[in-house]
């Protein structure tokens, strides 16, 4: 990657009229210059077309029916063309200016498939922090003790895809963690730990969203070590939403 290298940046969005300008705003803030951002809208009708219409010629956009949240992340995956992949959420935004510079720089020194970093969650009304997720230093072992990388600090170089394969379909909430399982524990591609806030969400998102949520994402979780042949711990899966909430404490 000695040449400049190339961003390009998904947002999946649906009925996100509410925030979609602030997630698209500080994309655009960012200092690095060679992105490339993709928002793919599954046809809404709340004034997100408008709002991404009013962004012509700056960010690339399309607006159709999609059949979920992976399917759309596919739908992009297939129109981008950098050399790294990054996502962000429609009702989250960057929490400053130098993060796809800072992840570029990561990846040069490092010379590795994947980079990760920090996230945060913040009250959607009063926007205070009530959560901080410090990723840590990767440790493969970690994946047995319900460890994952937050997925929206996750940056991979695009022919991990191309060779890996993109998100399941038939999951409705945990393909981000089917593919990161697939990617980093399964074959093992080589990732490093970028140690800085790398994104602010919104609290309350599809991935926090109930517990009727969280009993569909640990059935899913389960399918997700089977399907690649993995056998985790007993305890593997029924750890990943209590790390979450040891989170709140640290």
């Amino acid at each position: 990657m000695s040449h400049t290298v190339k961003v390009s940046i998904l947002t999946v969005a649906y009925q996100s009229a509410a925030t979609l300008r602030q997630t698209i705003d500080s994309v655009l803030s960012q200092d690095y210059s060679n992105i490339e951002y993709w928002v793919i809208d599954g046809g809404s009708n709340d004034g997100s077309v408008e709002i991404l219409e009013s962004y012509k010629g700056r960010i690339h956009f399309i607006s159709e029916k999609d059949s979920g949240i992976y399917d759309a992340l596919n739908k992009g995956l297939a129109r981008i063309s950098g050399d790294v992949v990054g996502v962000i959420g429609a009702d989250d935004f960057y929490p400053t200016s130098d993060v796809v510079s800072s992840v570029v720089a990561s990846f040069q020194s490092n010379q590795t498939d994947a980079i990760y970093g920090d996230i945060q969650f913040v009250d959607p009304e009063s926007m205070r922090v009530v959560r901080y997720w410090k990723a840590g230093a990767y440790q493969v072992k970690n994946w047995l003790y319900g460890w994952m990388p937050p997925h929206l600090s996750f940056y991979v170089k695009r022919d991990v895809y191309e060779r890996l394969g993109n998100y399941r379909t038939d999951f409705t909430c945990a393909a981000d963690y089917e593919w990161m399982l697939r990617a980093l524990y399964k074959h093992r591609i080589s990732v490093a730990y970028l140690p800085k806030l790398l994104m602010t969400m919104r609290n309350g998102g599809t991935s926090t969203a109930s517990w009727k949520h969280r009993w569909v994402a640990n059935r899913e979780d389960r399918k997700a070590w089977a399907l690649n042949d993995l056998k985790p711990y007993f305890f593997t899966v029924t750890l990943k939403p209590i790390r979450k909430i040891i989170q709140l404490f640290q």
